[in-house]
């Protein structure tokens, strides 16, 4: 039996998207597979000015939607908050789970996504020497 491959997963307001339940499904169909979703409580608009922290309760609510989705669809994921820098959340993750061989960043589409004005999906491969899958949700 093939080793199980342990990705983590980077999303916010895609995390319960049909596009990355796909891509997970899929991924999980090819080999024995563990997820850990990262939810980095990064908050959204004037919230960030005011308080970068303050995205917190969104996070843990995207969070456990998603992973109830998840588990529902048959795969095995745990998830845990970050912190509001990506990739910083990301770099935290993987240093402190030896485990984990790839990751997946689900991001919204290129016209509203601040994931990917920052480049996120490479800067993870790059900070992390990971392979990275990206995941394009449509809008919310």
């Amino acid at each position: 039996m093939p080793e199980k491959s342990h990705v983590l997963v980077v999303a916010n307001r895609t995390a319960e998207s049909d596009e990355l339940l796909a891509a997970l499904r899929d991924r999980a169909g090819k080999t024995p597979t563990r997820f850990t979703l990262l939810v980095p409580a990064t908050p959204h608009g004037v919230a960030w000015a005011a308080d970068m922290h303050s995205g917190g309760e969104e996070a843990q609510a995207h969070m456990a939607k998603a992973l109830d989705r998840l588990e529902s669809a048959g795969l095995e994921v745990d998830g845990r908050i970050g912190d509001p820098d990506p990739i910083a959340a990301v770099q935290d993750a993987v240093n402190s789970d030896a485990t984990i061989d790839s990751a997946v960043v689900s991001t919204l589409p290129t016209h509203l996504s601040r994931w990917l004005k920052l480049d996120l999906p490479r800067r993870v491969e790059r900070t992390t020497g990971l392979p990275v899958e990206h995941v394009q949700a449509m809008a919310e």
